[in-house]
């Protein structure tokens, strides 16, 4: 049974594996604070449908609550440990139900396991405080193995950690002119990509959302990435098959085990 994948934008991709739709780091909306979405329209209903949703760490361009609250009755919801602490609006949430995950702990969603991984990546909510959430990855384990990045620096143990996977979902960019600590860009996305050797990878978090105002801002850093990581990856990574997707767009890949 093949895997497919589709990405919505941003980081919110669905990955549907034995018949069992996992939707990583929902995010629907037109604007988001400082933020507009310049590419793509938002994702449609039919997005929103899922048997699980995993959330990489409580930034709220990947926790964002409105969005969540679109998932159907009874959508598991799986978030870092101490989310629901540090973002009470997650306890109105009474329709999901709520799992917390620290690193190495696994979910099963009608035998499909969820395993979730360490990154490096700033866990809080808000940019002050004490680190008390840690951000993650997921490995979706059906009828493929499929890495879900979320928001990562490049880490001397991500391969380790992480373990053999057919498919990779790499970030590859951001939402500004400028990427800090914690992020992989085309270049280090594309040494990720070399160290996991995946079968397939896909570019995500890149090309959707900029800061108002800011459009003649280092273009590049919005419109490149998604085409500079296929050719870096070409050049580092060459038995992988990169898939670009639009918003929207699928790929469907054969199961390799």
């Amino acid at each position: 049974m093949p895997v497919e994948i589709t990405w919505w934008g941003h980081a919110t991709c669905t990955v549907e594996d034995s018949n069992v739709r996992v939707l990583t780091d929902p995010l629907f909306a037109r604007r988001l604070a400082h933020l507009r979405r310049r590419r793509g329209a938002p994702p449609p209903p039919r997005a929103w449908q899922a048997d699980v949703a995993v959330v990489s760490h409580l930034h709220a361009d990947h926790l964002h609550v409105p969005s969540l609250a679109r998932l159907a009755p009874g959508t598991r919801l799986l978030v870092p440990l101490g989310a629901s602490r540090a973002v009470p609006a997650l306890r109105r949430l009474g329709h999901l139900r709520i799992d917390e995950m620290a690193p190495g702990d696994v979910v099963t969603v009608d035998g499909l396991r969820i395993r979730a991984v360490p990154a490096r990546h700033d866990g809080r909510r808000l940019p002050v405080g004490p680190h008390r959430s840690p951000a993650l990855g997921y490995v979706v384990e059906g009828e493929a193995r499929t890495y879900f990045a979320g928001d990562t620096g490049l880490f001397d143990e991500l391969a380790d950690e992480v373990g053999p996977v057919e498919a990779a979902l790499l970030p590859v960019g951001g939402w500004g002119p400028y990427l800090g600590d914690g992020h992989l860009d085309a270049g280090r996305a594309a040494e990720a990509l070399a160290r996991l050797a995946p079968h397939s990878a896909v570019p995500v978090h890149w090309g959707t959302y900029w800061p108002i105002g800011m459009d003649a801002v280092r273009p590049h850093e919005f419109h490149a990435p998604g085409d500079e990581f296929v050719r870096l990856a070409a050049e580092r990574a060459p038995r992988v098959a990169v898939h670009r997707l639009g918003h929207g767009e699928s790929v469907r890949l054969e199961a390799a085990r």
